[in-house]
């Protein structure tokens, strides 16, 4: 194998498509799948690949310092692809300590073996941390986040992930580890875990259930295919410059409510309903607190230094997005149910 390359949190939503785009474009590498299968990791997403010659899954946790060192030991990584991180801002507000375990002192950990391991040879090696464009804050109504923007993270998930950032560079600049971190914006597509907007939605219509919208509904998100996000891991991991930050985004804002009234649009043609019959449902609710207004992404660095840019319009992804649950409502079931993490006990006992 040319390489090995530990992904971290590979079982989760944006994880399974990079696992599934390395080890289906690189068939000389060796990629190691590390997820301690929480809640949102789910082996199901990688049911296409996962008895391929150059696929290792290993079940484990982040925070165990001495089991990730067992595993750097084991494989001999030349690579580390960290997307392992509690993601969601509702519950990092219910339980802040489980997000400050995972997404810093879990980083450290791995920091800190890898620090060790590569001490003095370091060449071929590289520690790509993958970030969120929450810990820029806050945009008003014009503006966008570039690479160089001021961090100021507003909920404890992105102070978490914060944090974690500055750990990634202060141990490339005092370690010598060579790094690269990307900072993304909302990711949409296939198997996502339905505590997100579409996927929650998407099941919630098809069940006839509310829509709750927080406040009124005009918060603004730049979305990007998950696909794409994946895309750009790779084009970074391989061309990106060490030490260097890269934002990712889609050049696609949307309100909160503007993209909710399209899912119901298109989820009514998809069903066959009457029209407006979904956006019946939508039902405002109480903001939650620290609700950030707006994210937009300046991506133009990676486009003019890598050459990468997304390759789908919002509505087309939209479309595959809606068309993919409806085809998989199992899979969906699945996940209400809990039965998804039965998974690994059947496929792996």
């Amino acid at each position: 194998m040319s390489k090995t390359i530990l992904i971290t949190g590979g079982a989760g939503f944006i994880g399974s498509h990079v696992v599934r785009l390395f080890v289906n474009k690189y068939p000389d590498y060796k990629i190691v799948n590390l997820d301690k299968l929480t809640y949102a990791g789910n082996l199901e997403n990688l049911r296409d690949i996962e008895n391929k010659d150059n696929y290792i899954f290993e079940k484990g946790d982040i925070v165990d310092e001495g089991y990730v060192n067992d595993l750097f030991a084991k494989y001999n990584f030349d690579g580390v692809i960290h997307l392992a991180a509690e993601s969601h801002v509702d519950r990092s507000i219910t339980n802040p300590m489980e997000f400050i375990m995972t997404n810093v002192v879990g980083t450290v950990n791995l920091l800190n073996v890898a620090k060790d391991a590569w001490k003095g040879n370091e060449d071929g090696k590289l520690f790509y941390h993958v970030s969120t464009d929450e810990v820029y804050g806050s945009l008003g109504d014009t503006g966008l986040f570039l690479e160089t923007t001021s961090y100021d993270p507003q909920s404890p998930y992105s102070s978490s992930k914060a944090s974690s950032d500055h750990f990634v560079r202060a141990y490339g600049n005092t370690y010598g580890i060579p790094f690269v971190i990307s900072n993304c914006s909302n990711n949409y597509g296939p198997s996502q875990f339905p505590e997100k907007l579409l996927p929650l939605f998407i099941n919630n219509i098809r069940n006839g259930k509310a829509l709750p919208v927080y406040g009124d509904g005009k918060f603004t998100r730049d979305w990007l295919y998950v696909v794409d996000h994946a895309i750009a891991i790779d084009k970074i991991y391989h061309e990106g410059r060490n030490g260097e930050t890269y934002n990712i985004g889609g050049f696609n804002e949307w309100t909160n409510i503007d993209l909710i009234k399209l899912l119901c649009k298109q989820m009514d043609i998809a069903l066959g309903n009457e029209a407006r019959t979904a956006e019946k449902l939508i039902t405002y609710v109480k903001d939650r607190p620290g609700h950030d207004k707006r994210y937009a992404i300046d991506a133009n660095k990676l486009k003019n230094e890598l050459g990468w840019e997304p390759s789908l319009q919002f509505e087309e992804g939209l479309m595959k997005t809606i068309a993919w649950y409806l085809a998989n409502e199992k899979w969906m079931d699945s996940i209400n149910s809990g039965d998804y993490q039965k998974y690994y006990e059947q496929q792996y006992s």
